[in-house]
């Protein structure tokens, strides 16, 4: 059979539910009509009817704020998220400055706002390659960060695209089997090229003295540079420390054999990546690391990072990772140079879609953003009891609408067959992970910004992708959409 003959890979994701713990209620929903109702008996039993009657008031609101639903959510679910924001802009933390430095600072230590603050890169004294990782005391995690490339996916022949696909999925499943990997990051950039490396490329092997020719070639090498926007492939492998304890043990302990660990770990990763396409063409060192979070608050550093480094890759001072400024509002960030707008991918494709259907918005022309994918291996018996609880869900649901003379809803319908599907992949083997995607959109004005985002969310739509921008959590939000730091709580 020829390659021209294999049909594209296609891909479809199951029904995000919707389900609440009771009735479809949410916890804060279901939590407040508790009290509501005891508060109704009460009134009742205490005043008579006269005195609920005189408390309308008090129950309309409560309707208002458990039916009434604002991008996704209701009004009770929204309470908290902008009760803690209210209380940040009330308190002043809204606004991050970095602080002068009056006092030794600790080694590593990357100064970051918000709950990222006591990250720290640490190198093992006996590294090869000066590989780094990042060490999150707190959640007792271990990351290290590769940068990958890979052939252009939508160019590939059918043929091939299957075979980085499933390759892709099989590491996937292989990380999930581990048990000590605690989260895998897939972060796709772009980012302003300062044009330093072309022009040290053209100042080393070219020929500017060429009659014509050579004017030619320097004109465009120095127009060309500050134009370009390449992109950026960075895979983030967390090591969860207390998962791997007895490995780690074994290994001599404490975080010298946290790193053997995490070494043996990420070398069988390259392995299953080179199978799904994907070249891991370096581990991170300290300063790498750091340079990729500081191009992040600050893309405009990126020039001077290279102009510094002798072979044009960008290094920084792990201390200066973080932003000079940071200003929170309720829809964006703005952070040194440039203005971001996290977006969560609250619905993937659910209908049949080719496996790039990503494309357009990666490649949005003129728009410069990341895109992240986390992915959070399950344990099996935890996805087994999952799939167990959502089960007793739907069918509790179904048996209550079909008890009051409710007519079937098509959404339960779909949701169980997709729970189904589920259970039986895991029965057959397959690992269970949790996805979870991010876009940042980043702009250097707010004006800038709006327009870029309008272009992603029109995107969005043409790739079969539901976007939610996360307002009242911009900064944690982007520090998990743009950083390669492989963390998950928001």
């Amino acid at each position: 059979m020829s390659a021209l003959s294999v049909a594209p890979v296609t891909v479809k994701f199951p029904h995000r539910s919707r389900r609440g713990i009771l009735l479809g209620l949410s916890l804060p929903q279901l939590v407040l009509v508790s009290s509501t109702l005891a508060l109704l008996l009460v009134t009742v039993v205490s005043t008579g009817l006269l005195g609920a009657i005189a408390l309308t008031p008090l129950w309309a609101a409560v309707a208002a704020l458990v039916t009434i639903r604002r991008h996704g959510r209701s009004l009770i679910d929204w309470a908290p998220i902008v009760t803690r924001y209210a209380h940040r802009r009330r308190t002043g933390q809204t606004l991050w400055l970095a602080k002068p430095v009056t006092r030794p600072r600790q080694d590593g230590v990357l100064h970051l706002p918000g709950t990222a603050a006591s990250l720290k890169v640490v190198t093992p004294g006996d590294s090869a390659n000066g590989a780094a990782a990042v060490h999150d005391p707190h959640q007792q995690t271990l990351t290290a960060v590769a940068r990958v490339t890979s052939r252009a996916f939508a160019l590939l022949d059918p043929a091939t695209q299957n075979h980085h696909v499933n390759g892709w999925g099989r590491a996937l499943a292989g990380i999930a089997r581990t048990g000590h990997v605690a989260t895998v990051q897939v972060l796709e950039r772009t980012v302003p090229d300062s044009g330093d490396t072309l022009t040290r490329h053209w100042s080393q092997h070219g020929q500017p003295q060429t009659p014509v020719a050579g004017q030619i070639y320097s004109e465009l090498v120095s127009s060309a540079g500050p134009a370009a926007a390449p992109h950026e492939t960075y895979l983030a492998i967390s090591l969860d420390l207390k998962a791997a304890k007895r490995l780690i043990s074994q290994a001599g302990g404490g975080l010298p054999g946290a790193f053997t660990v995490m070494e043996q770990t990420t070398a069988s990763i390259a392995q299953a990546a080179r199978n799904a396409g994907l070249m891991v063409t370096g581990w991170l060192s300290a300063q790498e690391i750091a340079a990729v979070i500081r191009t992040a608050y600050d893309p405009k550093a990126l020039a001077a990072l290279q102009q510094w480094s002798e072979t044009g890759r960008a290094e920084a001072d792990p201390a200066a990772a973080g932003p000079v400024v940071q200003v929170e509002e309720y829809d964006r960030l703005a952070t040194d140079t440039a203005r971001h707008a996290t977006y969560w991918v609250e619905n993937w494709p659910r209908t049949e879609m080719g496996a790039g259907f990503l494309h357009g918005i990666m490649f949005t022309a003129g728009v410069r953003r990341s895109l992240s994918l986390v992915y959070v291996p399950q344990v099996l018996e935890s996805a087994l009891r999952d799939v167990q609880r959502k089960k007793a869900a739907i069918i509790a649901d179904a048996n209550e609408r079909a008890r009051r003379g409710q007519v079937d809803s098509e959404e339960d319908s779909v949701e169980y067959a997709d729970v189904k599907q589920r259970e039986r992949q895991l029965i057959a083997g397959h690992a269970d992970v949790a996805l979870t995607g991010l876009v940042t959109v980043t702009a250097e004005t707010d004006a800038l910004l709006d327009a870029a985002c309008a272009q992603i969310e029109t995107a969005a739509v043409t790739a079969g992708v539901d976007l939610r921008r996360l307002n009242y959590q911009q900064p944690d939000a982007f520090a998990l959409a743009a950083l390669p730091l492989a963390r998950t709580a928001l």
